[in-house]
């Protein structure tokens, strides 16, 4: 009789737990070698960050289970388009390093050069998933290009070191990297979709609405704020000066059709709304109407946010503030808040309104989970 019952829980044990459990393994071992990678939860790089501290409370720990939360899939290459019209692939953490020193100067507090690499990141990231792409994509054999005015500079570390002094190169080279490591795989969101994390240098004390300078509609995180403490920067303020002449044959060289009085133009200008940023929106010269942005273009000031004046007896001084189109993070802003001991975390929230910071980790995952 014993024996009987001991058959018998053998054979429930080999024919109904055990496969079980094989499965479950198996599926579980599945999932995450599709992406390259599989877990194993004793080990500490998993657990602790580069200085030990447990991460339980970062961002990528408290969405997801354990055994998903700390992976970095391996589908994490983007395309990149070079200067000499070249595609390559680079791993996108090596290719946010190169953005980082590239846009940021390497000098800047560390929290604000993880700041940078976490708006570098999202911005690419966004851009492999396919979002953000204009109607006529210059691009569209690649991810991403290293045209700072279509979307990020990107400098190699060769590069970097001949452009920085010797005695300094290798440490500020380390110094982009251990910041780039240290936000690896982190992304900004908004209501559970990737933001489009548009950053510029200087903002000239408040940053802009989207909407104010782009033909698009309201973008709830990319509001205007306050940015304080840029007077360091050396774009924020810019003084330009033309001769009345050469001011009125410049504007005719775009419009023709424009009737302006060269014998007093300062009349003839008047600026009819500014935009939430303090940039001008809507000038009228003569008889035409424009935009600060056309302004900004035909003059290449550093901004919209300028004011004309009448300077000597035939000249006009034009005084810009700031540098660039206003929206999403201010860099000089971010290193400002940096040295009066904001976090990264801290910046990212300030310039962009709103936003959850997660990791490609937890994006990947609900992607993989909604395809199954």
């Amino acid at each position: 009789m014993k024996k009987l019952v001991y058959y018998t829980l053998v054979i429930i044990i080999v024919t109904i737990i055990l496969p079980g459990l094989i499965v479950k393994s198996c599926s579980f071992v599945f999932i995450h070698q599709k992406y390259g990678q599989v877990i194993n939860k004793d080990d500490e790089s998993i657990e602790k960050s580069q200085d030990g501290k447990n991460e339980s409370n970062s961002p990528q720990n408290n969405l997801y289970p354990e055994d998903v939360s700390s992976i970095y899939w391996a589908d994490n290459k983007i395309k990149v388009l070079f200067d000499d019209k070249n595609v390559r692939e680079l791993d996108l953490e090596e290719y946010v390093v190169g953005v980082v020193a590239a846009e940021m100067p390497a000098e800047f507090e560390v929290e604000a050069l993880k700041a940078q690499a976490v708006a570098a990141r999202t911005f690419a990231y966004a851009r492999q998933k396919g979002l953000y792409k204009g109607k006529e994509d210059a691009h569209s054999n690649a991810h991403v290009c290293t045209d700072f005015t279509h979307c990020q500079a990107w400098i190699s570390k060769e590069e970097a070191l001949k452009k920085w002094p010797a005695s300094e190169a290798n440490a500020l080279w380390s110094k982009i990297e251990n910041a780039v490591n240290d936000t690896q795989g982190m992304i900004i969101v908004y209501n559970g979709t990737i933001a489009n994390a548009v950053f510029h240098s200087t903002s000239g004390g408040k940053t802009e609405n989207a909407e104010d300078v782009w033909d698009v509609g309201p973008v709830d995180y990319l509001k205007s704020v306050v940015s304080e403490g840029e007077e360091a920067s050396p774009s924020f303020k810019t003084v330009t000066t033309y001769t009345i002449k050469e001011f009125c044959k410049i504007l005719k060289s775009h419009y023709p059709d424009i009737k302006i009085n060269e014998n007093d133009v300062l009349s003839d200008i008047k600026i009819l709304e500014y935009t939430e940023g303090d940039r001008v929106k809507t000038i009228k010269i003569g008889n035409i109407t424009l935009k600060g942005t056309d302004i900004r273009n035909i003059f290449s000031l550093k901004s919209a946010n300028f004011k004309l004046e009448k300077y000597e007896t035939d000249k006009i001084m034009i005084t810009t503030y700031g540098y660039g189109h206003g929206v999403g993070m201010s860099q000089w802003g971010a290193n400002s808040m940096a040295k009066n001991g904001a976090s990264w975390e801290d910046i990212i929230k300030h310039y962009y309104v709103c936003v959850d910071i997660d990791s490609i980790d937890n994006i990947e995952y609900l992607l993989l989970t909604k395809t199954e």
